[in-house]
């Protein structure tokens, strides 16, 4: 494993990025800030690695930004609503950072945080946090790890263990933007998607929080089961795409702790694949509709809709919806996840 210094934070903490491959030399890049994917290189068709994940050079290209890219994303990812939830009849208020809902945890976020690295080998590394009550307003004391493991049949697989002193939301998540012809070839919407989803989980307006319904794909421009491309009906006339312009929404995959396959994603031009599995209940698919006029790594030019997102996690606002699965992990009990993005050529 190769360490290098990815610059000064404005705390004035040293960041580091950490360099990992598998005997086939696909790779990954991460940084301690934000316990963060910073580049995956993989093989093109032709031989040519090229990097499928947005990023930015160094520490100060993420704290300037809001995009998330490759963030760890915790205590909770996605929304809860009015940024306030009851746990064992108390209610908890914590910050607003999106109109008044939070998102993603709020300015105190995993990904603002430098995590400490507990383990390494060449192809993997975990890093460890210890986040108070006081960090982000959740109830109790949690510490967690996050280990990435690049293996050698090109998986990139990401464990989350945690435990807590108090009943609290436990609901990570990786928040990587993937374009499969690299990150700086522009939109994806040409680039195909398959999800593993009878259902999804409708929002009530722009704010992007669940009616508490669980509808059908059936008939609509959000059924993805048979593989098209992301771009086919992004600008359908349908009133959840107008909401969120364009693809911003949880898909039900089952119930969570079962190890299933989520999506897949093809690239034509480049002949690269992804396979995504997980133990979660939902997956957020982003077609990265606000992405906005970014200056990535290298000086790429990042536009909306040039990467696409597959969050595993817990429905959005679950805490709050009795009829979800729920977010609320015991006292003392462990916190356990997996998600897998197995990378391969394939031809058609």
């Amino acid at each position: 494993m190769e360490k290098v210094n990815f610059g000064v934070t404005k705390r004035g903490e040293e960041a580091s990025l950490y360099v990992l491959e598998n005997k086939n030399n696909t790779t990954i890049k991460v940084t301690d800030y934000g316990a963060t994917l910073v580049s995956l290189l993989f093989a093109d068709k032709a031989g040519v690695q090229k990097d499928l994940v947005l990023g930015y050079d160094n520490v100060t290209g993420y704290e300037e930004h809001t995009s998330y890219f490759g963030a760890i994303i915790g205590r909770n990812g996605n929304r809860i609503k009015d940024s306030r939830f009851t746990i064992n009849g108390k209610e908890y208020r914590i910050d607003e950072n999106e109109n008044h809902n939070n998102l993603h945890s709020g300015k105190n976020g995993f990904n603002t945080v430098i995590w400490e690295v507990r383990e390494h080998t060449d192809n993997s590394i975990t890093f460890y946090h210890y986040s108070s009550e006081t960090e982000q307003k959740f109830p109790g004391n949690m510490e967690i790890t996050v280990t990435y493991t690049i293996a050698d049949d090109d998986t990139l697989h990401i464990v989350y263990n945690g435990k807590a002193d108090a009943d609290t939301v436990m609901n990570c998540t990786n928040h990587s933007y993937f374009n499969l012809n690299g990150h700086e070839s522009g939109s994806i919407e040409g680039q195909a998607l398959q999800i593993f989803a009878d259902a999804y989980t409708p929002v009530v307006d722009s704010s992007a929080i669940p009616t508490g319904e669980i509808a059908s794909v059936e008939g609509t421009p959000m059924d993805f089961r048979t593989e098209k491309q992301i771009g086919q009906d992004i600008r359908a006339d349908f009133e959840q795409l107008h909401f969120t312009g364009g693809y911003d929404h949880n898909y039900v995959l089952g119930r969570p702790g079962e190890k299933k396959i989520m999506a897949n994603a093809y690239c034509r031009e480049s002949g690269i694949a992804l396979e995504a599995a997980t133990d979660c209940c939902g997956v957020q698919f982003y077609a990265g509709n606000f992405i906005g006029e970014q200056t990535g790594k290298g000086g790429a030019a990042y536009h909306d809709r040039s990467a696409f997102c597959l969050e595993s996690q817990f429905y959005p606002n679950a805490v709050n919806e009795p009829d979800f699965p729920s977010p609320v992990v015991k006292a003392g009990d462990t916190y356990h996840t997996e998600t897998s993005y197995r990378f391969y050529l394939r031809k058609g």
